[in-house]
């Protein structure tokens, strides 16, 4: 079956010292320690381990040979987006990461897709990096849960949303500055719990501030299955009913109206919970998502709908027609 991998993540092989450029900061370098594995280095602080996979296009296509997966989309790892920086500075970040990703995918236009990433920190900026990206070929653009602890109903995204659907956008929502993350440090909690609850956030922002509404046309995609959000939406849906003078106060509509109105990706680790997706949103709202290359990804990308209990048509509208919808392709 055709199938497009929708949530992966990469790297330029080498990146510019920004810390020494700007002249503050803990933005990300790589350090290439040993042969096709590198330390990505926040300042002088190791934070992951990579590997060539992560940066090298050849070796991702044969990777993908093996995993049966016929397309990528690629975009940035979220720790690089920069939001807490000077916004100038961000852009310049953002530029260098996108010029790179657009090589990848302008050498490679039939394996692999762009989703760009924007300073958005500050609206105008956002807008002219995604106009100039669009431009570029690019599909769409993945942005956080949060922006410096801003969630995504804040009117000051809205130009940056109407920008969105104006120019024929797709969005990609992922988890990043994971709430309350200094308080569980053990455990890789912020991984395990912060970032299903991150989505959730996420999506209850765009829903109860009205951000569905004012822009109809976006198509919007929250990653990890929508995190906390399905699994958790009887909670949310009461709260709506019994206090909604607490809880729509900006919109009236209930959230169980929205389903099937945005997209998740299929990275829920477990055959029931994908079944339970399934119901409640549609295949047709589910698109492949590993999260390649990373440990907490899918260790074989697609196997977890190739192996599902459910209909081959609906794993051939998971692994590769959603997101033909998904990103207008």
């Amino acid at each position: 079956m055709f199938t497009i991998d929708t949530h992966t993540h990469i790297i330029p092989k080498n990146i510019p010292d920004f810390n020494k450029q700007f002249g503050y900061g803990d933005f990300i370098t790589l350090h290439h320690h040993q042969a096709n594995k590198a330390w990505m280095m926040q300042g002088d602080k190791k934070f992951r381990e990579i590997e060539i996979n992560c940066w090298d296009p050849e070796t991702r296509l044969q990777q993908m040979n093996e995993h049966q997966a016929h397309m990528q989309v690629i975009c940035t790892i979220p720790v690089m987006f920069s939001y807490w920086a000077k916004a100038n500075d961000a852009l310049i970040v953002n530029q260098f990461l996108n010029d790179d990703i657009a090589k990848t995918f302008q050498t490679y236009p039939d394996k692999f897709i762009g989703l760009a990433t924007v300073p958005m920190q500050d609206t105008k900026l956002a807008i002219k990096e995604l106009e100039r990206c669009m431009k570029l070929g690019y599909k769409g653009v993945q942005i956080g849960s949060n922006v410096n602890n801003l969630n995504l109903n804040e009117p000051q995204f809205d130009e940056f949303f109407a920008a969105c659907e104006s120019l024929n956008a797709a969005i990609l929502i992922h988890p990043w500055q994971m709430m309350g993350q200094e308080h569980m440090t053990k455990y890789w909690l912020p991984w395990l719990v912060g970032m299903p609850a991150e989505i959730s956030r996420a999506i209850c922002s765009f829903i109860f501030g009205g951000v569905f509404e004012k822009y109809k046309n976006l198509r919007v995609c929250f990653a990890h299955g929508g995190g906390s959000f399905l699994p958790t939406l009887g909670r949310i849906i009461h709260g709506w009913e019994c206090r909604p003078d607490l809880v729509a106060i900006d919109n009236p509509i209930n959230p169980k109206n929205y389903l099937g109105k945005f997209w998740v990706d299929s990275h829920v680790c477990d055959h029931k919970m994908l079944q339970y997706i399934i119901d409640m949103v549609g295949a047709d709202k589910i698109v492949q998502g590993s999260d390649y290359p990373f440990p907490l990804g899918e260790a074989n990308p697609g196997e977890l709908v190739r192996s599902a209990p459910i209909s081959d048509l609906e794993k051939k509208i998971i692994l590769g027609d959603a997101a033909k919808t998904w990103l207008a392709i």
